[in-house]
């Protein structure tokens, strides 16, 4: 699908063309969603899902997410022996990208391969951990924690850094809606509300620093980027990162910076401002045969979706 950048101001235009370029290291999950016409996927259109995805405080939940999955001394032992992330960190981030889009906006059948690969994915990280502890990616309890990072930070972010004010009764309804995804994961516990959700990760017995735990963390504090949108990724980083309860923080080593939160405010309104909202809740509108709404721009120009 076309970024859209014609007929943009030159710095909307740089911003636009620094993002795409961050995420373009794995094929579009969406190129044929509209050979699935009227099909509203796991979600559909009038879901809260719908909405949180489609917003740039999305940046400052996946970093959040990554800090939180660290956390978990077996779900970083999985992640450090087996991931790419320090080889390919783009790559990761795109395939990441990519299965958060699918599974958001896909159509079911674009869901059901996007489910799928993770599963192929995910069928050989097992291991030990630093403590003597057998971890597996197939294990419903490693994957809920997975999920429910995911889930609780994007959550988090948006409540934190969204474009409008969002209701404890909304909150509830998407962390209800991914409670659908979860399952389809085959992860296990999923709790059902916001507030339940953020005591399972905070209370959760398998907190605890690690090796590899530390090394992600760290690799999260400076990945290699161009300097000006490494300077805007610090940004995302620290405002991330206050937003992170203090007993997860703790076990991972780091502390909130003073005014992470008003400058990651200012860097996402900026963001929004010349991003738009998501080219992906435009094309699985359009392909519901739904009207964007009104006030909404989007990435993409009117009338090009793909």
């Amino acid at each position: 699908m076309s970024s859209g950048t014609s007929g943009q101001p030159a710095w909307q235009r740089r911003v636009t063309e620094a993002a795409v370029g961050l995420f373009s290291h794995a094929t579009d999950p969406l190129a044929d969603t509209f050979s699935h016409p009227d099909d509203p996927g796991l979600f559909g259109p009038d879901s809260v899902t719908w909405r949180v995805m489609s917003d740039c405080s999305t940046f400052v939940g996946g970093v959040r997410s990554l800090l939180v999955q660290a956390a978990h001394p077996e779900v970083a032992a999985g992640v450090g022996d087996h991931s790419s992330y320090r080889a390919d960190p783009l790559g990761r981030l795109s395939r990441t990208a990519s299965y958060v889009t699918a599974t958001s906006y896909g159509a079911g059948p674009e869901v059901d391969a996007a489910i799928a690969f993770v599963g192929r994915m995910h069928g050989p990280v097992t291991g030990t951990s630093h403590r003597g502890l057998a971890y597996s990616a197939a294990d419903p309890e490693m994957a809920a924690w997975v999920h429910n990072a995911l889930v609780d930070s994007f959550l988090v972010a948006h409540r934190t850094f969204g474009p409008v004010a969002m209701s404890d009764s909304a909150a509830d309804a998407y962390v209800a809606e991914q409670v659908r995804l979860g399952r389809r994961m085959g992860a296990a516990p999923l709790p059902e509300t916001a507030d339940d959700l953020t005591a399972w990760l905070v209370g959760h017995p398998s907190l605890g620093g690690s090796p590899a735990g530390g090394e992600a963390v760290d690799f999260l504090s400076g990945p290699p980027l161009s300097a000006p949108v490494k300077a805007a990724y610090r940004i995302i980083h620290d405002a991330a990162a206050a937003t992170v309860p203090m007993p997860i923080l703790a076990t991972i080593g780091l502390r909130p910076r003073r005014g992470a939160i008003a400058r990651g405010r200012l860097l996402i309104r900026g963001l929004r401002a010349a991003l738009g909202a998501s080219p992906a809740w435009a094309a699985a509108l359009e392909r519901c045969g739904q009207d964007r709404p009104d006030g909404v721009r989007f990435r993409n120009q009117p009338g090009t979706t793909r």
